[in-house]
């Protein structure tokens, strides 16, 4: 086996059934919940990115702690929520970090952007932040980082679980669900200025770092035998790196999911986690019927990826089940209606129907860039808008 080639677990072998995830009155059981999102800052007159992270986060952190942390380049800033099973709370959480970064942002004179590009490109590369690990990525992949098309900005949600064996259960469960889900999620339709034609030109950026996409059917043993490979022959730098979709988290008991952009429009973050943890309860509560996971190629699921990166929740999109191509929006009411039990048991179904038709009526974040771009004529507005509608609840 080499590094790139980790072993494909076969349909239905043992060390890969956790037990059922089941309330005391039978449901599926309420998991916790987290987000971590990305953001860029911005030049508040040209809307270009700005490498002014460090004096940013040093204010947003008397409010915040180690909420807000640094990201790989300087004009970037992530924010982490605390785990939660309140959907209510989590909305919260995440407009106060939001607004407090905000406000430290506007205290060095740029703006806080969520975008999963720059929508103007830099007008010089951006320096990457000064750590000793980003030093040594910067200079392990040297060809990935040109500080102007490489910045881009994600939004990762993280599933409390058990134990390693149950987050893996889920990464091989989850994985045919995650294009849909990408696909509400488009927001980044623009890179070095122009249209990309893409509604997440992002997946396509960050896709060319190594494991960047999705994750191979693994157990629990051929998980540690996969990572430590990638890293002892330098594939990766450490297993932090280790970028597919849906992975164990390294540092905490949960599954973390890497798929969709950052998004402005805080309804669309909190509709993607809300579907995550939903799915969650629901392939865990089904854990005892002893199903072995969908055997999708890599390759399938990759261009299902490609597709919903591409056209979004509005056009055309590959289904991984079947190979055939169908509206998206039939593959996003199949990912609901999968989710549903989970959703019924957390008290979040009425919500995420709220949430999911005031994005179809609204429009994905790709959509609503270009619709400000065709209504301003110029790229600069686009900024100033995706600025307001990232601090408005």
């Amino acid at each position: 086996m080499t590094a790139t080639e980790p072993r494909i677990l076969p349909a239905g072998a043992p060390g890969l059934r956790p037990g059922p995830a089941l309330s005391a009155t039978g449901g599926p059981v309420v998991s916790t919940v987290g987000v971590e999102e990305e953001f860029l800052l911005v030049d508040r007159l040209t809307g270009a990115p700005v490498p002014r992270a460090g004096p940013v986060i040093r204010e947003a952190s008397y409010l915040l702690g180690d909420l807000v942390q640094s990201e790989f380049y300087r004009c970037m800033i992530e924010t982490c929520t605390r785990p939660t099973r309140d959907a209510t709370d989590l909305r919260a959480q995440l407009h106060r970090l939001r607004a407090t970064v905000a406000d430290a942002a506007r205290a060095s004179h740029c703006l806080l952007v969520a975008s999963g590009t720059p929508v103007v490109p830099p007008t010089a590369p951006i320096p990457v932040t000064d750590t000793p690990r980003y030093r040594r990525m910067a200079r392990h992949f040297g060809a990935l980082v040109d500080g102007r098309l490489g910045i881009v900005c994600g939004c990762h949600v993280h599933v409390g679980t058990a134990d390693r064996a149950q987050a893996l259960f889920l990464a091989n469960h989850v994985r045919p669900w995650l294009p849909a889900l990408q696909a509400l999620a488009v927001n980044s339709p623009f890179a070095g200025g122009l249209d990309t034609g893409f509604s997440s030109w992002r997946a396509l950026e960050f896709g060319r770092w190594p494991t960047a996409g999705p994750a191979p059917l693994l157990d629990p043993a051929s998980y540690e035998e996969t990572a430590e490979a990638l890293v002892a022959s330098g594939v990766l730098m450490d297993r932090r790196m280790i970028y597919w979709f849906a992975r164990p988290s390294e540092h905490q008991p949960t599954i973390e999911f890497r798929v969709t952009d950052t998004n402005a429009d805080l309804d669309t973050t909190l509709l993607v986690a809300l579907l995550l943890r939903g799915l969650c309860a629901t392939l865990l509560a089904r854990a005892d019927e002893d199903r072995p996971p969908p055997g999708i190629s890599v390759a399938r699921l990759s261009d299902a990826h490609r597709c919903a990166a591409r056209y979004g929740a509005a056009g055309v999109a590959l289904d991984p089940f079947t190979g055939d191509y169908v509206p998206a929006r039939a593959l996003i009411d199949a990912l609901v209606r999968a989710a549903g039990p989970g959703l019924r048991a957390a008290g979040d179904e009425a919500e995420v129907d709220r949430l999911l038709d005031a994005l179809r009526r609204k429009g994905t974040g790709a959509d609503r860039q270009r619709a400000a771009l065709r209504r301003a004529g110029r790229l600069r507005y686009v900024v100033d808008e995706l600025a307001h509608l990232t601090i408005s609840a």
